[in-house]
């Protein structure tokens, strides 16, 4: 879909209305950029044959004379630095306009840290605020829903208005950092900057409207999202399993768009380090996943014929290698009802056992959940410093338009699966260990592959009328649906971890699936003030000497998951929700995800069309 029509040029004719019109201008300092760069080619040329004659051979005069004599010669050696000198003035000029052509041509298509500060050009920030932009629409396509519109302003006049603000924020972004769907959508009003040679030799006319937008998010609900992560830290995010639709996308804390249109209030903004208001928690911030993630090491086991395997629990755990610390469940010995008994798949995810994914993972072994991992857009790596290095997960999105999957690009979650041990694989099949490096949406991913009815993991996207793409199949169809049951067991079976949480839900007649999380993590503190607290630590450098330096105080944060599927016949969310110190994830992010349902059903979302109506 071509949402932005492009400028248009038409040859110049330089007429009496031009000069007087004052287009003359702005052509005459592209006249003499383009005579500059003329006369430096000249210089250039003739800089080049000189090169080349002074290589030439000697004059005849001095070939009978020895080398000795010759090289003393006044002329022989001032040639020879002169020589010297053109091949560094070349060099350097060379280097110079070579310097110019990469940031002028390359950086903005190819450098991230470029693009991410190009919101200093106040060229691009006056043209971008002075574009006439389209409106943008959620789902629904009504104007009174619009998430970007325009309204007149008692003190400027026409201005751009946001109708949910803060709850999409992190969405639609700013003139400054990171790109959001304002500036990706509606960029190209602003870009490329004409050349000189274009300025002299063509008019410009004036960008055309562009269209307005039509998205995927449901505003009302985007809005409600945000209002139960007020005052929590986390991200929430929902999308449908069947189309890879982002429904609501929201990171707590956010901040208001107004706030950060000024210099002095984005710098503010980026300075707050203890709640890092612009940063997308959804997409961009890794949490250790927990038990959410035994739906991973489910998958694996369906893809390697495994989903039948029994293993019976230890009151003293599960011990994946001599010496290592015994893998116990949630209560310290062998998660209730079944106690320490011989467990299935379905029992063993209701009641959330770690010692059952554990092994599990250990059966399964590094190369079966590699295969897993690498379909549903997680990295692999060989050693945890591998698994440091950043990267982005841009194919995953559902667009031809190559600046809007960057900006959406999710933080790619990893995992470590080279030469590690066995305790180690045992703690990755239970979100924990190496596999602590899970986005929001990644959760979202995982369980939404088991939510399409194929068994494929579609791929993202915003703009509602592109069609849905698949970029993975992980299971067979018959195999999504006996997973889709056993999630369904966490909700309803007997101990199911969640079935407290969504015993509304139940009693609305909707049947779901889903997965309780609770995850331990070591966290930089603060003070009161909101600086970081530091210690002091003792380390060796580089030298050899023993060396004092500040480093962090970490403190232990225990954070709540739950991730959903609804309804379990024919899922249309796949929802994951994460809050920062929430605690155990059936009594923090269960109820809000339980209310999330009751709110898209009231919206008509879990309609089987997934309220495209």
């Amino acid at each position: 879909m071509n949402l932005i029509p492009e400028s248009i040029f038409i040859p110049a004719i330089i007429t009496f209305e031009d000069i007087f019109g004052g287009q003359v201008l702005e052509r005459i300092p592209a006249a003499i950029s383009v005579l500059y760069l003329l006369a430096i080619a000249v210089v250039m040329f003739f800089l080049i044959t000189s090169l080349r004659g002074a290589f030439a051979k000697p004059n005849p005069i001095e070939e009978d004379l020895q080398d000795a004599v010759r090289s003393r010669i006044t002329q022989t050696v001032a040639n020879r630095s002169l020589s010297i000198w053109r091949v560094v003035f070349i060099t350097l000029a060379f280097a110079v306009f070579g310097f110019h052509v990469y940031w002028t041509l390359v950086a903005d298509e190819t450098n991230e840290q470029f693009q991410d500060l190009i919101y200093k050009d106040s060229r691009q920030r006056r043209a971008s605020l002075a574009s006439l932009r389209g409106w943008m629409l959620d789902r629904t396509g009504r104007l009174e829903n619009a998430i970007a519109s325009y309204g007149i302003d008692k003190r400027t006049g026409l201005a751009r208005k946001y109708k949910y603000d803060t709850a999409f924020s992190h969405l639609l972004g700013t003139e400054r950092g990171t790109a959001g769907l304002e500036r990706v959508l509606y960029g190209k009003n602003i870009e490329p900057m004409p050349s000189s040679i274009e300025v002299l030799t063509t008019i410009r006319r004036l960008d055309e409207y562009a269209g307005d937008v039509r998205t995927t998010f449901h505003g009302e609900l985007q809005r409600f999202v945000a209002e139960q992560m007020n005052g929590k830290k986390g991200a929430v995010v929902v999308m449908d399993p069947q189309t890879g639709e982002i429904l609501a996308m929201y990171s707590s804390p956010s901040y208001r768009l107004s706030a950060a249109r000024s210099q002095e209030g984005y710098l503010e903004l980026e300075a707050d380090r203890r709640n890092k208001p612009l940063l997308n928690r959804a997409t961009r911030e890794y949490y250790v996943p927990g038990s959410t993630f035994k739906a991973f090491t489910m998958i694996a086991a369906f893809r390697a014929g495994r989903e039948d395997e029994r293993f019976t629990s230890s009151g003293a755990g599960y011990l994946a290698l001599r010496g290592a610390r015994p893998i116990l469940d949630s209560n310290g010995g062998c998660a209730p009802p079944y106690g320490c008994s011989s467990l299935d798949l379905a029992q063993a995810f209701s009641v959330s056992s770690n010692q059952y994914f554990a092994r599990l993972a250990v059966e399964l072994g590094s190369e079966r959940l590699a295969e897993t991992a690498v379909l549903l857009g997680i990295g692999t790596y060989e050693t945890p410093a591998e698994a440091l290095r950043s990267a982005l997960l841009l194919d995953i999105w559902n667009s031809d338009n190559e600046r809007l999957r960057r900006a959406m690009a999710i933080e790619k979650s990893a995992m470590v699966l080279g030469k590690i041990s066995r305790y180690d694989l045992a703690l990755q099949g239970i979100g924990q260990g190496y596999a602590g490096q899970m986005t929001p949406l990644q959760m979202a991913l995982i369980i939404s592959a088991i939510g399409n009815m194929d068994g494929n993991l579609m791929k993202l996207k915003v703009e509602y009328d592109r069609a849905p793409e698949s970029f993975a199949n992980l299971l067979t169809p018959a195999q999504a649906a006996r997973a889709r049951e056993i999630m369904s067991l966490v909700t309803e079976g007997a101990g199911g971890t969640g079935s407290r949480a969504f015993s509304a839900v139940g009693s609305a007649g909707i049947r779901t699936g889903g997965k309780t999380g609770t995850a331990e993590k070591d966290v930089p503190s603060f003070d009161s003030r909101g600086r970081m607290i530091t210690v002091k630590k003792r380390r060796r450098g580089a030298d050899g000497k023993i060396e004092i330096y500040d480093a962090p105080k970490l403190v232990r944060r225990v954070d709540s998951w739950y991730v959903s599927l609804a309804p379990i016949e024919r899922p249309r969310l796949a929802i994951a929700v994460v809050v920062e110190g929430g605690g155990y994830g059936s009594v923090t992010a269960g109820p809000i995800a339980a209310d999330v349902v009751l709110k898209a059903r009231d919206l008509g979302l879990l309609k089987r069309d997934g309220g495209r109506k």
